[in-house]
């Protein structure tokens, strides 16, 4: 027992201020999360670096690493991606592996640290086509300029980089640092990793590369020291591939699905509609995951806004309140799950940034495509069809429950006061009723009642029957 007081007054001795005893701070390894970039760059690749880079800044990651292998791709998806770059707030490493040639280049270019492998080469960045053709002379020249001035501007502070990425992109610029001509006009500048890490100027510093490792794990070893790192590795798999399309046919997705949920509603049974539109949805919420849109926050509020339109449909029949209200909330997640959102961004961001407007537009054409396929199919489809549980003139034999009905109708629901019916839904007070087969709009003026029970029509209004509980 003495012993352990005495090693316990000595750990005390020691932590206390003033101690002649130096305390030992253990340092945090780096988070770091290697993201890569294979074969060309296109669309896959742009969802990877995006969703990459927002869960390494929702993490807490310290260093992002691209892992480039590319002979190039598509300049607008270039320019997205540098964009996303310039988003992350921790350090960002490019290591070129073994190429990172025109596209290539400018991602290369917007990170902090550009390393290579041992036969690693970059540059040729002169803007062509999709297919790899030259473009116009007069789109170039624009391109050229545009791109050569976003080099500088993303370059300042390090060192020759934005002299060096502008000889890579326009044949035109000579490449000349203290009078030493490095590129000539005329060609484009390409460098081996020897040529990226050769010094120039005084003081003597690197033409491009801040690096040159055999490895990625070596780079890490080098910056950071043998443990001290910790590295989350993100894979290009086929959902990346899959999201190109869910995402270019969401429109189509939200029309089918919103019309089904509606049907479902309509119904007051959510059965094969149902499902139906909550998996298409669900498909949509799983394009924008994958394509680095959405996070799993739209999710969770579109779980709630679907159990308030499932509760509204199998228990509760508040005149559509509750339904209204859980649509509400799916839409908005929607639209959410959409935006290029970046985590402790505020909102005012996004919308400065325009980044709810191609989701605004998704959302409306997918409006718009729900309710033009509910109208043709009204008008289209046979009677008699699922149709005659949606629309209440079906039920009755035309628009019978609707203000300024023909006269013959009014008279047929007026011939119903005084039958018995079932309550075919929960009357709360509105729902629906059924006599002899067919489905009425109905309401109970005091109280509710439960589906299933009997009760007795009392009278009519402009929108339906008025009813009462009676006892079965």
């Amino acid at each position: 027992m003495r012993r352990c007081l005495s090693i316990l007054l000595g750990i005390l001795a020691a932590a206390a201020p003033g101690s002649a005893t130096a305390a030992v701070t253990v340092a945090r390894p780096e988070r770091v999360v290697v993201i890569p970039l294979r074969d060309e760059i296109a669309t896959p690749a742009l969802y990877i670096l995006r969703r990459g880079l927002k869960e390494a800044e929702a993490g807490g990651a310290d260093v992002v690493v691209l892992d480039i292998k590319t002979p190039g791709g598509a300049i607008d998806v270039t320019l997205q991606m540098m964009e996303a770059i310039g988003k992350f707030h921790g350090t960002t490493i490019a290591y070129v592996d073994n190429e990172a040639m025109s596209a290539g280049s400018f991602i290369s270019a917007m990170t902090t640290e550009i390393w290579f492998a041992p036969d690693g080469i970059i540059g040729a960045a002169a803007p062509v086509g999709a297919g790899g053709e030259d473009v116009d002379a007069t789109m170039k020249m624009k391109l050229v300029s545009y791109l050569k001035a976003r080099m500088r501007a993303v370059s300042e502070g390090k060192g020759y980089r934005g002299q060096v990425i502008s000889a890579m992109i326009d044949a035109d610029t000579e490449l000349n640092i203290d009078g030493q001509v490095i590129k000539e006009k005329g060609s484009l500048l390409s460098l081996t990793a020897a040529e990226a890490m050769k010094t120039y100027g005084d003081p003597p510093r690197p033409l491009l590369g801040a690096g040159i490792a055999p490895s990625l794990d070596a780079l890490l070893t080098q910056k950071f020291g043998v443990g001290g790192y910790e590295v989350q590795r993100l894979e290009v798999t086929w959902s990346e591939r899959l999201a190109v399309f869910l995402n270019e046919a969401s429109p189509v997705l939200l029309g089918l699905g919103m019309l089904s949920l509606f049907i479902a509603f309509k119904l007051s049974h959510f059965g094969g509609f149902g499902i139906a539109g909550l998996t298409l949805l669900a498909l949509v919420f799983l394009g924008n995951f994958v394509a680095g849109l959405s996070g799993h926050e739209p999710v969770v509020v579109f779980a709630v806004g679907a159990v308030l339109v499932l509760l509204e449909i199998i228990f509760f029949h508040t005149a559509g309140f509750l339904g209204a209200a859980g649509l509400g909330l799916m839409l908005g997640s929607l639209l959410w799950s959409m935006a290029d959102l970046w985590p402790k961004e505020p909102i005012r961001v996004a919308w400065s940034t325009d980044a709810f407007v191609r989701p605004l537009a998704d959302l409306g054409l997918g409006l718009g495509i729900a309710i033009a396929l509910g109208a043709a199919a009204l008008r289209f489809l046979p009677r008699g069809w699922i149709w005659d549980r949606l629309v209440v003139g079906a039920t009755s034999g035309g628009a019978a429950q609707l203000a300024g009905v023909s006269p013959e109708t009014g008279l047929d629901l007026a011939s119903l006061v005084g039958r018995r019916a079932m309550a075919a839904t929960a009357l709360r007070p509105g729902g629906q009723v059924e006599i002899d087969g067919r489905r009425f709009e109905a309401k109970v003026e005091i109280g509710t009642v439960a589906a299933g029970m009997p009760v007795l029509v009392r009278g009519r209004s402009d929108f339906g029957l008025v009813v009462e509980s009676i006892e079965s």
